[in-house]
């Protein structure tokens, strides 16, 4: 049996499930969302908890039990509390701020670049280097983060960039050999 697909989601009191066959709507104090499942894997609701059971033991059911439950579990999550991604600037010069509804963000090159989120999503800019992505779906969230890293992503021999906060940069030794010749 599949360790993640059998354990039961635990709906909290303020969210409220919907379900249809291959279809899940999930609504909460931050939004709804919804979403169309496989139709191999049925969805249970039972004692305030989602439980998930597959047909069989073939790799495929294997396989989409774990997936239904985690991205159900996720919608769950982000309806009720949200998710949000910490992102920071390192680099002389590099900067992030907030105009109106888009992002303005200096990364080194000879323009700035305008950045307006997809609907759903908030980007809060806490200080000039230090900014977070906010919203409901975990996929929307850490898809922006990471079109936003890719502006600039982290380089290994400076360590500037747009990374994650908390992220660690391998770094790499420069042009060790420059000056280390000797006249023979």
């Amino acid at each position: 049996m599949s360790r993640i697909g059998k354990l039961p989601i635990p709906v909290p009191a303020p969210v409220k499930v919907t379900l249809e066959p291959g279809h899940v709507k999930v609504e909460g104090p931050k939004g709804r969302l919804e979403r169309t499942l496989p139709a191999d894997i049925t969805v249970k609701q039972a004692d305030g908890q989602l439980v998930f059971e597959r047909p069989s033991d073939g790799f495929r059911h294997r396989a989409l039990h774990g997936l239904v439950r985690s991205l159900v579990n996720n919608m769950v999550i982000g309806v009720n509390t949200g998710f949000v991604k910490h992102l920071e600037l390192v680099g002389v010069g590099y900067r992030v701020a907030k105009q109106g509804e888009e992002l303005v963000l200096n990364l080194g090159y000879s323009h700035p670049i305008r950045f307006k989120p997809p609907e759903g999503i908030t980007i809060d800019v806490q200080d000039p280097t230090k900014f977070s992505v906010s919203g409901i779906s975990i996929e929307d969230v850490g898809q922006v983060a990471a079109n936003l890293r890719g502006m600039r992503p982290p380089e290994p021999y400076k360590g500037k960039g747009v990374m994650y906060r908390g992220e660690k940069i391998r770094r790499k030794a420069g042009k060790a050999g420059k000056g280390a010749k000797t006249a023979s």
